[in-house]
C-alpha cells in the first residue's frame, strides 16, 4: 500500500474542510426550495379554482373545501411548513433565497395569526364569498374540449356542498357573536337573488354552454347543453335559494348594528393584526389617521390650484359638486366608457419603454363587469392573465350607473388598474421564473396596491393628464386613498358610524355619492385592507426620492423601477433593504 505524502494529506484535509460548509449550504438551499415547492403545491391543491385561475389545470373538476375541518387542517399544515422553515440557517443562503425565506415565514406567520380570529365564520359579504366569486369561473375556466366541460359541470354539482359548509360557518359565527355588519349582509341579497332563475339558459352559469366550440360532435353538444342545464336547475339554483333563505331569515337579523370591527370579540386586537398584515408595518391606528389628514392637506391645495386654473369662482366643495352633477363629465353609453379606457391604455403602452426596461409579455384588454356583481363592484379592477397566456389580462370596467362614473377619473384609473399599474407589476412577478413558485403568485397588498397608486402619477411625468379635469381626477383618486387612512381607523378604532364616514368622504373627495357609499361599505367589510394603498405608495415615493438624492446623475428611472419590481411583491421592510443595497451598489460603480 502506497503511503500518502504529508503535504498531499494536508491539502486534502483543507479541501474537505472547505467542502463541508459548501455542501451544507447546498443542502440548506435545496431543503428550503423543497419546502417552498411543497407549500406551493399544497396551496394550489387546497384552492382548486385559484389553480385554474393562474393556468394550472390539474384540479379543474374541484372546488375549495370550505368546511371548518378543512380550514383547521390547512392551518396545521401551515404550522408544519413554518416549523420546517425555521430549521433553515439563513446565513447559508444566497441573498435571493434569504429574501424568499423571510417572505415565506412572513406569509405563514400572518396566516397562522389570522386564523386565530376564525375568518371562516365570516365567509360572505358584498365583497367576497362563493356567491360572487364562483360565477367568475366562467371567465377563466377553460372551455376547449369535452373534458373541460365535464370538469366545469362537476364543479357546478359540487357547489351545494360548498354552500352547506359556508352556512355551517355562518351559524357557528352567530353562536359565537362573530357576524358581519348588517349593511354588508343586506348587500349580499341581490347578489344571491340574481342567480335564482327559472330558466337555466338565463343563468350566468349557462354562458359556456352557449359557446360550445364548433368542432364538437352534435351529440356531445346536446349532451353538454343538457347536463349544464340540469346542473343549474338541480345544483346551482337550489344552493343559491338555500343560501338566500338562510341569509334573509336567520343571518340578517343577527347582523351587528355597529359598523366597526371593534364591536366584535377581540375586535381591537383583530384590527391591529389586520393593519400589520396589510401594511407590513407597526403603524398604529392613530398614526395612520394622522398620515391621512396630512396627505389631504397637500391634495386639497393642488385641487384648489386646478380649480383656479379652469376659472371656477366658487369654493372647492362647490367645484366638486359641480363636477358631480354636470352631465358633460359623464359618458352617455357604456361603449364610450370602455373605449375611453382602451384609448388611454393604448397611448400609455407606446410610452412604457421610457420608464421601464422590462415590460410584460401578457396582452391586456378591457372588459365589462358582469351585471350580477356590478352594483357592489368598484369603477374598475384588474384581472391577471394565466401563466400560459391562454387568455389576456383584463381591466374590468363597471358600466352600471353611468351617471356615477365620471370621465375625469378614467385616466388615473386606467393607469392604476392597467399600465403602468397592476398589469406591469403583476405580469413581471408572474413571469419571474427564477422566483420560487409560491412567490410568483404571492400578494402583499401594501406593495401591489402601493405600486399601482404610485403608477397613477408616472404618466404625468411623460406629459399625460393634459386635460386639467383629468388631472383633478388624479387628485380625486389621491384624496380617495388618503381619506381611507382617516375613515378606516375612524370606523374600526375610533368608533365612527357609517354616516360619519360617508360625510367625511363627501367633504374631502370628488367621488360620486354612489361610489362613496360603496367604498365605505367596502371598508366595513374589509377592515384595514384599503389602508395599504397609500402606505405602500408613500414608501415607494420615499425610496425613489432617496435614490435620486444619493445617486445624482447616476440615477436611472428605468433601472430603479426594474429593481423595485425584480423580486415581486415584498413586505415594505424587505423592499427598503433591497433598494438601499441597490443604491449602495450603484454608488460604488466607477
Amino acid at each position: 500500500m502506497r503511503q500518502m505524502n504529508p503535504r498531499n494529506l494536508s491539502a486534502l484535509l483543507g479541501i474537505c474542510l472547505l467542502a463541508a460548509p459548501i455542501s451544507q449550504e447546498k443542502d440548506q438551499t435545496m431543503e428550503l426550495h423543497q419546502i417552498m415547492e411543497s407549500y406551493a403545491e399544497f396551496k394550489l391543491k387546497s384552492d382548486p379554482t385559484f389553480a385554474t385561475y393562474i393556468g394550472d389545470h390539474r384540479y379543474d373538476d374541484k372546488l375549495k373545501d370550505s368546511s371548518e375541518r378543512a380550514f383547521n387542517e390547512d392551518i396545521e399544515k401551515v404550522k408544519d411548513y413554518l416549523a420546517q422553515s425555521e430549521k433553515i440557517d439563513a446565513k447559508t443562503l444566497s441573498e435571493s433565497d434569504r429574501t424568499s425565506l423571510l417572505v415565506f415565514q412572513r406569509v405563514l406567520r400572518d396566516r397562522i395569526e389570522g386564523a386565530s380570529f376564525k375568518p371562516y365564520l365570516f365567509p360572505i359579504s358584498q365583497q367576497e364569498g362563493p356567491h360572487i366569486t364562483f360565477p367568475e369561473i366562467v371567465s377563466y375556466h377553460p372551455f376547449n374540449t369535452p373534458k373541460d366541460y365535464e370538469n366545469y359541470i362537476a364543479r357546478l354539482n359540487s357547489f351545494p356542498k360548498q354552500i352547506d359548509d359556508v352556512i355551517a360557518g355562518m351559524k357557528k359565527g352567530v353562536s359565537e357573536g362573530l357576524v358581519p355588519a348588517r349593511i354588508n349582509i343586506e348587500e349580499t341579497i341581490p347578489q344571491i337573488k340574481i342567480h335564482i332563475v327559472t330558466d337555466p339558459t338565463k343563468s350566468e352559469f349557462y354562458k359556456p354552454a352557449a359557446r360550445i366550440p364548433a368542432d364538437f360532435p352534435q351529440n356531445a353538444r346536446d349532451e353538454t347543453t343538457k347536463r349544464t342545464s340540469d346542473a343549474i336547475r338541480n345544483s346551482i339554483v337550489p344552493a343559491y335559494q338555500k343560501l338566500l333563505d338562510f341569509v334573509e331569515k336567520e343571518y340578517l337579523p343577527e347582523g351587528r348594528k355597529e359598523a366597526g370591527i371593534w364591536s366584535l370579540p377581540r375586535g381591537d386586537e383583530w384590527y391591529k393584526f389586520l393593519l400589520r398584515a396589510n401594511t407590513t408595518t407597526d403603524l398604529t391606528p392613530q398614526q395612520i389617521f394622522d398620515i391621512g389628514k396630512k396627505e389631504l392637506e397637500w391634495i386639497h391645495r393642488d385641487m384648489n390650484e386646478i380649480k383656479s386654473r379652469v376659472g371656477f369662482q366658487g369654493t372647492l366643495p362647490e367645484f366638486i359638486q359641480y363636477l358631480r352633477t354636470s352631465p358633460k363629465f359623464y359618458y352617455s353609453t357604456k361603449d364610450s366608457l370602455l373605449d375611453g379606457f382602451r384609448q388611454i391604455l393604448r397611448k400609455m403602452d407606446a410610452r412604457m419603454p421610457e420608464l421601464f426596461g422590462r415590460l410584460p409579455k401578457s396582452k391586456l384588454d378591457v372588459k365589462e363587469i358582469e351585471d350580477y356583481r356590478a352594483d357592489a363592484a368598484p369603477d374598475a379592477y384588474y384581472y391577471a392573465a394565466p401563466v400560459d397566456f391562454s387568455r389576456p389580462a383584463y381591466v374590468y370596467v363597471n358600466p352600471s350607473n353611468l351617471n356615477m362614473r365620471p370621465k375625469y377619473t378614467v385616466e388615473a384609473l386606467a393607469y392604476h388598474e392597467g399600465i403602468p399599474g397592476h398589469h406591469l407589476q403583476g405580469c413581471i412577478q408572474q413571469e419571474m421564473e427564477n422566483l420560487p413558485k409560491f412567490r410568483r403568485f404571492e400578494w402583499f397588498t401594501v406593495f401591489g396596491e402601493g405600486w399601482a397608486l404610485y403608477s397613477e402619477f408616472l404618466p404625468k411625468e411623460l406629459g399625460f393628464y393634459s386635460d386639467p379635469y383629468s388631472d383633478f381626477g388624479r387628485l380625486t383618486l389621491q384624496a380617495w386613498r388618503a381619506t381611507r387612512l382617516v375613515v378606516d381607523p375612524g370606523i374600526h378604532h375610533f368608533k365612527w358610524t357609517r354616516e360619519q364616514a360617508i360625510d367625511f368622504f363627501k367633504a374631502n373627495t370628488g367621488l360620486s355619492e354612489h361610489n362613496i357609499i360603496a367604498e365605505v361599505d367596502r371598508y366595513i367589510a374589509w377592515p384595514g385592507q384599503a389602508i395599504s394603498y397609500k402606505i405602500g405608495q408613500l414608501k415607494i415615493k420615499e425610496l425613489r426620492e432617496k435614490a435620486q438624492k444619493e445617486l445624482g446623475n447616476k440615477f436611472d428611472i428605468r433601472a430603479f423601477h426594474d429593481e423595485l419590481l425584480e423580486e415581486g411583491c415584498l413586505p415594505l421592510d424587505i423592499l427598503e433593504k433591497r433598494i438601499n443595497d441597490w443604491i449602495a451598489e450603484v454608488k460604488s460603480r466607477p
